[in-house]
């Protein structure tokens, strides 16, 4: 978060989050918190049961305008995935131009 702007930045996420939950029914959880370490960064998470669940998120148009505004005042805004999911995740994800990273679930456990 670019400094001095915390307090704007947490409107936006507000705003993002009700949108959010009232436009995303099939979205399962959705939290916006501080980094313990770090007050100026922030994390978004959001569950979803299936992949096309996702993919409603990238089309949303609310969602979409939520995440101009964070760009404006962020100094750094990035995805990540965990679990797997379908490659026309992994696309929608790539065509809105943030880094991902995606964590594939593994063998293990």
């Amino acid at each position: 978060m670019k400094e001095g702007m915390v307090h704007a930045y947490s409107e936006i996420a507000d705003a993002a989050d009700k949108s959010a939950n009232e436009t995303e029914e099939v979205m399962l959880f959705h939290n916006f918190d501080h980094d313990p370490y770090y007050q100026q960064k922030f994390v978004s998470s959001a569950v979803y049961l299936k992949s096309d669940d996702f993919l409603f998120r990238g089309d949303n148009s609310l969602v979409q305008e939520d995440a101009e505004k964070h760009m404006k005042l962020a100094m750094h805004f990035s995805i990540e995935i965990y679990g797997n999911v379908s490659d026309e995740v992994i696309e929608k994800t790539n065509s809105l131009e943030f880094p991902l990273k995606h964590f594939s679930t593994s063998s293990v456990g």
